[in-house]
Order: C-alpha cells, then structure tokens, then sequence
C-alpha cells in the first residue's frame, strides 16, 4: 500500500472512476520523489488514466507527463527536460499472480508483465506512476555544454574514441590484409 510513499493515490478496485481520472502533484510530493530520485526537481507531474476490470485485476492504462531538472551526466550544470510516457499496469489482489519454486523455469506472456499486487481492498496508483517515472529519468544525460567540456578537458566520448588494446590491434591486422 503506502508505506510512507511520496505519492499516494489510493483506488478501490470496488468502485473505479468512471471515466478517465487526472491526477495532479503537489509541490510538496513532487520536492519528494526528487530526493528519491536524486534529480534536483520535478517541476511538474501529472498522469491522466483509464481503468478497466478483467476478472479480479484492475487494468489501468494511462500517460504521464514530467518535467525533470538534474544536473548534466559531464558538466553538473543543471538541465531541464520533459518526459512523456504511456503505461499499463495490471493490479492483481495478493496470491492471484501464482506461486512458483525459487528454481523453477517459467514463460512469462505480456499479460505477466507490469502486474503488481496488492493486499487489502485498495492499491496505490500513485506510487506505480512514481516508479514509472523513476524509469523515464536518464541518470546519463548531457546537457548542451558536454561536447566542449570534453573538448577542452581532452575527454574523449565513446563514439569518437579509437579502439585500442589487444582485440582492437587483432581486428586492425584481419582488415589490413
């Protein structure tokens, strides 16, 4: 449920929304899920989402949309960008997703993945689009200035970077004859 989560939206699965549901952040719950995040802020969060029923599992489909400041992976200087992002989650009540030996080999399909359990007679919506936009943020990314930093400090980038050592002289040898 929220154990403390920063962003708490509770649904009952008894009584969906009717229609599509809109949810807003507060600043206070936005300055949270920074921290957590280590970015320096999330200036702005909302999801829009649909709810649907498929036997006992909630199906919510939905977008949501972020704006994230963090510091650029080369330079630190703080950067700004938008992120936008569909999901679908399935809400399954516990003990429903089935049990299996620790060892054991399974197929998963499509409709195993994204399934998060729930215990009692509610789930929390807000902290699966808190960890989906924990997966949106890219803890590499380079701000405008990355490219002359490296410049000027003689860093070079992985995609300008000669290949060097043991494997690279052996390929340079197979290709010269």
């Amino acid at each position: 449920m929220s154990d403390g989560n920063e962003l708490v939206r509770l649904v009952k699965p008894r009584a969906l929304p009717a229609g599509s549901l809109k949810i807003d952040t507060t600043a206070q719950e936005r300055a949270a899920l920074a921290k957590r995040f280590g970015v320096i802020a999330i200036e702005a969060l909302t999801a829009k989402v649909d709810f649907a029923q498929k036997e006992d599992a909630v199906l919510v489909v939905g977008t949501f949309r972020a704006t994230v400041e963090q510091p650029c992976a080369v330079t630190r200087d703080p950067l700004t960008y938008e992120v936008s992002e569909p999901f679908s989650l399935n809400f399954v009540p516990a003990g429903l997703l089935g049990d299996y030996e620790e060892d054991q080999e399974f197929e998963l399909t499509a409709e195993d993945l994204d399934q998060i359990e729930y215990e009692g007679d509610v789930f929390d919506l807000g902290e699966a689009i808190a960890q989906e936009l924990a997966l949106a943020i890219d803890p590499y990314r380079e701000g405008p200035e990355a490219d002359a930093l490296r410049a000027e400090t003689g860093i070079e980038s992985d995609e300008t970077r000669t290949p060097s050592g043991p494997l690279a002289e052996a390929m340079a040898a197979l290709t010269k004859k």
